[in-house]
């Protein structure tokens, strides 16, 4: 793996080097993308969730074949790019990865708020990304349709707009500081206007993906923590109803963005 991500930074400095000669650093970006996307390490991450979505695991030694989505219980076909979503059983608007949480807790027995406490990467949480990885990507070339059918859907939406454009903390800082208007970069490359469709598909519907910088790959709950954090907010706890607002919202500006997840991220 030290190998792989050595020989992806070799090939970025090759292509910001054309770029500097040739003139455009987006689209030298763009084309260090594309090279890398056929050797994404994500797909790992895809090949672990799958077994993992068929072994029987956890205290009720059972497989998660029979979660539900939104499109029936087994279904992960269109799953992803409907989501988030309202679900009557809980009577909460969830995110693919507090949905899955929520599954594994019903149908496996494992302890969801343990789940949701443990650090990212660490113990299960490792499995959890996996198994997100493996059913975002069933969605692949999708487009985005996050439903804005019932109220509490619409209230979702609602939140994470105000939330989207909440400035605070120390620097004065929103989300759409560096996402709210065209023409933003930061560090080389440009920054989508996640306020607009189809702006937000480079920025929603690229999560999952896998981070050339760190050698890991990142949900969209993880995404959204760390966003807060160059914020200099206080971090959210996972899975907390704030990310899932923001997902909707950006989600719903996402609309008929196709899903190019597993994405891979400088």
């Amino acid at each position: 793996m030290k190998r792989k991500v050595l020989a992806l930074a070799a090939a970025m400095v090759a292509y910001t080097g054309a770029a500097s000669a040739q003139g455009s650093t987006a689209d030298a970006i763009a084309q260090y993308r594309e090279m890398l996307q056929d050797g994404n390490p994500a797909e790992l991450f895809e090949m672990q969730g799958e077994e993992l979505w068929t072994q029987k695991r956890g205290p009720k030694k059972a497989s998660l074949e029979q979660c539900d989505f939104g499109k029936g219980p087994g279904v992960l076909k269109g799953a992803f790019v409907e989501m988030p979503r309202y679900f009557e059983d809980t009577g909460k608007v969830m995110d693919l990865e507090t949905r899955l949480i929520h599954c594994m807790e019903q149908l496996q027995g494992f302890d969801a708020q343990e789940l949701l406490e443990t650090p990212y990467r660490k113990n299960e949480s490792n499995n959890v990304i996996a198994l997100v990885t493996y059913i975002a990507t069933q969605s692949k070339d999708m487009p985005f349709a996050v439903p804005q059918k019932v109220q509490q859907e619409k209230d979702m939406y609602e939140v994470g707009k105000r939330l989207f454009f909440q400035r605070s903390g120390p620097h004065d800082f929103s989300c759409a500081t560096c996402h709210g208007q065209d023409g933003k970069r930061i560090r080389l490359q440009d920054l989508p206007n996640l306020t607009v469709n189809p702006g937000d598909a480079t920025g929603f519907a690229a999560w999952p993906a896998y981070r050339v910088s760190n050698a890991q790959l990142w949900t969209m709950q993880k995404r959204l923590n760390d966003c807060y954090r160059q914020q200099r907010f206080p971090e959210p706890k996972f899975g907390s109803d704030a990310t899932i607002a923001l997902s909707v919202y950006m989600g719903v500006n996402a609309e008929g963005a196709k899903s190019g997840v597993p994405a891979i991220k400088r």
